[in-house]
């Protein structure tokens, strides 16, 4: 009997962990931080001080799991109602409120006080700022009031390369702010097939998604200007930073791809075929990663 109880104890206390996890969203975790490191290679113009890259990629992810776990209490009437999202923990009820509310603004807490003792004070500030912007900005605000939600929303998921190249520097120059670019018009190209996959779900939610409240023809057109959007602002690092030739011509291949793709969808949609949105939205995760990827091995092996 004694055993039996300890096994219980244990698979619970196994599931309360998992349930706390999954309420930061590991997943939007790791895309932050594909492209934190590169932002902090290329400020370095090498390889960082490797205690400088693990605190700020400690505190990243703190910053990151705390705004996301807040914005997963805030939206468990949405993500109820959504079969994508039924089985998060706060769904479930695995997670009260108000104990996801106090882990996740635990979480955000600490984020801000671990950068700023083991960085500096503006990596710190802009780990605050982009908790801000995500958990209030986004979530409480624009989400479920405007189609543009995910445009000006998204802003936050640009700060990691502005609080990793503070956190080398101690300031902010163009560089950065072009790499903040690039994420933030990549966002809506990215975003917008996955909501047109997923275009009822968000519709019965009563999230007005551009997808939910436009055409599709619309939309897609939006997808292709903002992708070219994208790839013109990632060549504009060239001169910018300035790169060597592995990232200009990973910039302009993986954009010429970006861009057929996203050219592919809006000629589905406008033949009435099937969209096939989420081959554009895993493909944006692909080019996002690579891109990044260039832009750290640029200035490691050419300096």
């Amino acid at each position: 009997m004694a055993s039996t109880d300890l096994a219980s104890r244990e698979r619970t206390r196994n599931s309360t962990w998992r349930a706390y996890l999954a309420l930061t969203k590991p997943r939007i975790i790791e895309l932050l931080l594909v492209t934190t490191v590169p932002a902090m290679v290329l400020a370095a113009r090498g390889l960082p001080p490797l205690n400088t890259l693990l605190a700020t990629l400690i505190g990243g992810s703190l910053a990151a799991a705390g705004a996301n776990s807040m914005n997963s209490v805030y939206d468990r009437d949405i993500d109820a109602v959504m079969k994508r999202t039924s089985a998060r923990p706060m769904v479930t009820g695995r997670i009260s409120p108000a104990a996801g509310w106090a882990f996740g603004s635990a979480l955000s807490a600490l984020s801000v006080v671990w950068l700023a003792l083991t960085t500096n004070l503006l990596a710190a500030g802009l780990a605050g700022l982009a908790i801000f912007l995500y958990v209030v900005g986004y979530t409480m605000i624009l989400k479920r009031r405007t189609s543009q939600n995910i445009v000006w929303g998204g802003a936050a998921g640009c700060f990691p390369v502005l609080i990793g190249w503070a956190a080398i520097t101690g300031h902010l120059s163009w560089t950065p702010w072009v790499l903040f670019l690039v994420i933030f018009l990549w966002t809506p190209p990215h975003y917008w097939p996955l909501s047109l996959r997923f275009r009822d779900d968000y519709g019965s939610a009563g999230v007005p998604m551009l997808p939910v409240v436009a055409e599709t023809k619309h939309v897609a057109d939006q997808i292709l200007w903002y992708s070219a959007a994208t790839v013109i602002a990632s060549l504009a690092l060239v001169p910018v930073a300035p790169m060597g030739w592995i990232y200009s011509v990973s910039a302009v291949v993986l954009g010429a791809v970006f861009l057929g793709e996203a050219y592919l969808l809006r000629r589905r949609t406008r033949a009435g075929a099937d969209p096939r949105p989420m081959r554009l939205f895993h493909w944006s995760i692909t080019y996002l990663a690579l891109l990044f990827l260039a832009v750290a091995i640029d200035p490691l092996l050419l300096g």
